[in-house]
């Protein structure tokens, strides 16, 4: 079967475990998500959905998302729109159709199950909406989307610093950089479009607004005592400055009159938004900027270990609780200062905590074939960066396991600050990929071989602290007891993959 054939394969067999085309509300991906929208939760089929080869898991947020890996996401998804907009369109000039005698008639079985939906639904958004996490949801939304071009500019920008290096293709390299950098020299723009989208304005006024941030005329233009520079404030001012540009917007579209609302609103919300990002937004988005790169020069410079150590160790929780969300504009503010983030190869580690902690769970539970199973699927795309299968599917329904794999994360961490503390800088030039993964984006202040060495060698620190923290403290004589039992012995039972699991834990 073609590559083709096979995501359309993958796409067609999703559809209907998750109610069909009209249950589906949205589609989007992120890195290795398909992100839906459904309207009535009850109608997916879990189960079926999980046993399917391609599906590394599913998480429950503000949509169902299904673990397809990176690279295969981004092709099953289109596969899946296309579907979803055919079956729709199949069904659109159609009359109502007859109630199902299967499900009742009218008010019966129909709205029992909707309402069931409901419930869960509810109950999931209840856990996890909180005006916080909501704000730190939305923040996400405007920077996912741009992860591809920053994962793209910045291999291509690793590869042009090899080069340069190696003192090779001297005239391709001026190219390879003008690729690189075009992107991050423009992306207030791209920031400012999504944040308007995002916050319910015009995103094209967003992008406007945001524009004047890296207009080079800027410097022509003195706030606060000083002349401004082309892309101070950085994405921290597009923000602000489209956020900014969205609240006057809708201020005008309730008071303009509609007969000048094309020309009115669109003016006064570019000119308003325009001169406060000029003369506040840009010297005050500036300032901080500044201060947080210095802040994490200072962090990893003055207690880079400890540091490390707590960084790697809390952000697996922090990726549960949703909390690594507000990470991702500081990450962008670091790459638009120094060209790369140091923040990123050190969570990492907490990857390479879970891949060993996975590792000896395998061995530890030798006759527990359905995990063993789990762990075989799922420790390749842990090594590439892909932690949800393993999450999910492994240590944090058994408990200890999640724990100690956070130990692994945090030695793995406190290994990399080490090095910054010492004076060598691992960074990232992009976003989104970690593991394996996150080698081509590698950059540091030492040359490539340092940076790579350190890096791998942090993975490897991870990948065996995790293994030992959860072979010898991971499972009590319980645990073993219950979850390693002969294949053959009344424990085991007939079970799917993983139901021992949720029963025995």
């Amino acid at each position: 079967m073609s590559e083709e054939n096979k995501h359309h394969a993958t796409a067609a067999a999703i559809l209907p475990l998750v109610g069909g085309a009209a249950n589906v509300t949205s589609v989007a991906h992120c890195m290795t998500r398909l992100r839906l929208g459904l309207r009535d939760r009850a109608l997916v089929r879990d189960e079926q959905l999980k046993a399917l080869q391609a599906v590394l898991g599913v998480v429950e947020d503000d949509t169902y998302q299904i673990v397809l890996g990176p690279g295969t996401v981004a092709r099953v998804t289109p596969e899946f729109e296309a579907l979803v907009e055919a079956e729709n369109a199949r069904s659109a000039p159609a009359s109502p159709a007859p109630a199902d005698p299967d499900r009742g008639s009218g008010t019966g079985t129909a709205e029992a199950l909707a309402a069931q939906g409901a419930a869960l639904k509810a109950e999931r958004k209840a856990k996890n909406s909180t005006p916080f996490k909501l704000f730190l949801r939305r923040i996400a939304n405007i920077f996912v989307p741009l992860i591809p071009a920053l994962i793209g500019c910045g291999i291509i920008a690793g590869l042009n610093g090899l080069l340069v290096n190696l003192h090779w293709l001297p005239g391709v390299t001026p190219a390879l950089a003008a690729m690189a950098s075009g992107f991050m020299a423009l992306i207030a723009v791209f920031v400012g479009y999504h944040t308007a989208k995002e916050f319910g304005g015009t995103p094209i006024l967003g992008g406007a607004v945001a524009s004047v941030i890296v207009y080079a005329g800027v410097a022509d233009v003195e706030a606060f005592g000083r002349h401004l520079s082309p892309g101070q404030g950085g994405v921290l001012g597009a923000l602000g400055a489209a956020w900014l540009g969205v609240y006057v917007e809708k201020w005008c579209r309730r008071r303009v009159p509609e007969s000048v609302d094309v020309l009115v609103t669109p003016t006064v919300t570019v000119l308003v938004a325009g001169l406060a990002t000029l003369f506040g937004l840009m010297f005050l988005a500036g300032e901080v900027s500044t201060l947080i790169g210095d802040a994490a020069d200072w962090l990893l410079s003055h207690g880079g270990a400890g540091a490390g150590f707590l960084l790697g160790g809390l952000f697996l929780p922090l990726v549960m609780l949703g909390l690594h969300q507000a990470l991702i504009p500081i990450h962008t503010t670091l790459i638009e200062g120094a060209g790369f983030t140091v923040l990123l190869p050190i969570l990492a580690m907490a990857g390479a905590g879970q891949v060993g902690a996975a590792i000896a769970i395998y061995y530890r539970l030798s006759r527990n074939t359905s995990i063993r199973t789990t762990i075989k699927s799922a420790l390749w795309p842990g090594f590439l960066g892909v932690g949800e299968p393993l999450i999910y599917g492994v240590s944090l329904p058994l408990g200890r396991p999640f724990i100690t794999a956070c130990t692994g994360g945090a030695f793995g961490g406190a290994f990399v600050g080490l090095f910054n503390q010492l004076g060598t800088d691992v960074g990232s030039t992009a976003i989104g990929p970690s593991g394996w993964a996150l080698f081509p984006l590698l950059d540091g202040n030492h040359g490539l071989g340092r940076t790579v060495a350190v890096y791998a060698a942090g993975l490897l620190v991870g990948y065996v602290a995790g293994f030992l923290a959860t072979y010898y403290f991971g499972f009590t004589r319980t645990m073993l007891t219950e979850l390693d039992a002969a294949p053959d012995s009344p424990a085991d039972g007939d079970v799917a993959p993983g139901e021992r699991v949720a029963e025995k834990v």
